[in-house]
């Protein structure tokens, strides 16, 4: 009997030392085959695009992108796609948020081996799986809340794009820098700006940082000294 295909899985994961050791844990395993490694959210949309792995483990804080617009536009481009979020963030707002999103799994990065190869298996059926302690949550009230835009403490909604600036900017890329990264022109950048600001009645910089940071879309560690 011919034996069953692998899963084709892509991890999308900031820190080198964590994909080493997923990579090494899942490679042991017959089930599984790694297709790729991104460090950072746009790696993670453009390798899933050209990869088509059948599961995308995902990190939310990562770089340029962070998990949750990195899968917004994965599942934009691919809805059928099935992207597991692997996460030392689980309070509530995270995960509603992923969901809302439509991310088919949550798994908090504590959790078992055997945990995270069933979860892969499970969602690559075609079901969901959540972490134990999450699903309980879940199960007492926790739902999504709306698809449209991204949801922010204070209600305001941003557009995918405004999302990506915030991102930049606030881990300190210039307006130049901006540009270039998402293949845009610098007054094209400026008016994302403006937009945010007008959005979210901030006017500088650093304000735009702290939201970003009390958002969920940088961790506090990337924040940069502003003067």
């Amino acid at each position: 009997m011919t034996p069953p295909k692998p899963i084709t899985v892509l991890l999308a994961e900031d820190h080198a030392i964590v994909r080493q050791g997923l990579c090494a844990l899942l490679d042991q395993d017959g089930h599984f085959k790694m297709v790729g490694e991104a460090r950072t959210g746009r790696e993670a949309v453009e390798m899933t695009r050209a990869l088509r792995p059948d599961v995308i483990l995902m990190d939310i804080a990562m770089p340029v992108l962070n998990g949750l617009e990195a899968t917004r536009q994965i599942l934009a481009a691919n809805p059928a796609a099935k992207v597991v979020i692997l996460s030392a963030h689980s309070d509530d707002e995270y995960i509603e948020r992923m969901i809302d999103v439509g991310v088919v799994g949550f798994l908090e990065k504590q959790t078992s081996a055997e945990i995270l190869t069933k979860a892969i298996r499970v969602v690559a059926g075609g079901a969901t799986f959540f972490s134990p302690s999450i699903a309980r949550r879940l199960n007492t009230g926790a739902r999504p809340r709306d698809r449209d835009g991204l949801l922010k403490p204070n209600g305001a909604r941003l557009t995918s794009r405004e999302s990506e600036v915030l991102q930049l900017v606030a881990e300190g890329s210039a307006n130049k820098q901006v540009a270039a990264e998402l293949s845009i022109s610098i007054k094209t950048v400026e008016k994302h700006r403006q937009h945010l600001m007008d959005k979210l009645n901030i006017h500088d910089t650093a304000g735009l940082t702290r939201y970003a940071i009390a958002a969920g879309v940088i961790e506090s560690s990337v924040q940069l000294t502003i003067v």
